[in-house]
């Protein structure tokens, strides 16, 4: 007799449960809401702003002449941001794409005192000061703090490969008769390459500059190195 009382008992609770519960659970069906709760509402996504930037080590010196005929060397960025490529302005293949990316960069910052852009050629013998000039008018840059730096050939190649260890080098064999990597270099107001970890936990150490996603990650970094 206890036991079937305790069976009536049982029975009721799964009723009211149901007679309470099963109207929300269809009602969160219909409105595709099955997974969503106020907990799992509450929980922020991870962005770059809550991660603190890698510190890599300190940028390669540099001393480099500009599109103005003008010295320019690593300390002319002391306490800025800034963005650092290597290109040459008659590249056919990845510069242009590149040089897309690095104009939706400067937009976003545009104005910004504390922000720049430095695009080094590893064509110098073409690529003089009066070119890189043209250049730059021809893309529509606008930001005086946007320099294009030529100089040396064996100085420059020496400072992509064995300073920044970005690839570049001439090859006679391919269009436009170089070869050079499409990432963008990083660098913070006290003269440090910084980048963000990937998915796994690994610092990528540079951005890449021929792609939406890299040109978004870099400037959401710029912006965590602004504020630093």
């Amino acid at each position: 007799m206890l036991k079937n009382k305790s069976y009536i008992g049982i029975s009721f609770i799964i009723l009211v449960f149901g007679i309470y519960a099963v109207p929300k659970i269809v009602e969160r069906i219909k409105n595709d809401k099955v997974v969503q709760g106020d907990r799992l509402d509450r929980v922020n996504p991870i962005t770059a702003n809550e991660d603190q930037l890698i510190k890599i080590g300190p940028a390669p010196k540099f001393e480099l002449i500009n599109q103005d005929n003008e010295k320019i060397t690593n300390e002319s960025y002391k306490g800025k941001v800034y963005v650092l490529e290597f290109f040459f302005s008659t590249c056919p293949t990845i510069c242009p794409k590149m040089n897309q990316s690095m104009l939706l960069i400067e937009k976003k910052f545009f104005g910004n005192p504390n922000f720049g852009i430095v695009s080094i050629t590893i064509d110098p013998e073409h690529d003089t000061a009066q070119v890189l000039k043209d250049h730059a008018k021809l893309l529509g840059v606008k930001s005086s703090n946007w320099n294009f730096l030529t100089g040396d050939k064996a100085y420059i190649f020496n400072l992509a490969n064995k300073g920044f260890n970005l690839y570049a080098g001439e090859n006679k064999k391919v269009v436009g008769g170089f070869e050079h990597s499409g990432l963008f270099a990083l660098i913070d107001k006290n003269g440090n390459i910084r980048c963000r970890n990937d998915d796994f936990g690994n610092p990528i150490l540079y951005y890449d500059g021929l792609d939406k996603k890299g040109v978004r990650n870099i400037q959401q970094d710029i912006n965590i190195l602004l504020k630093e």
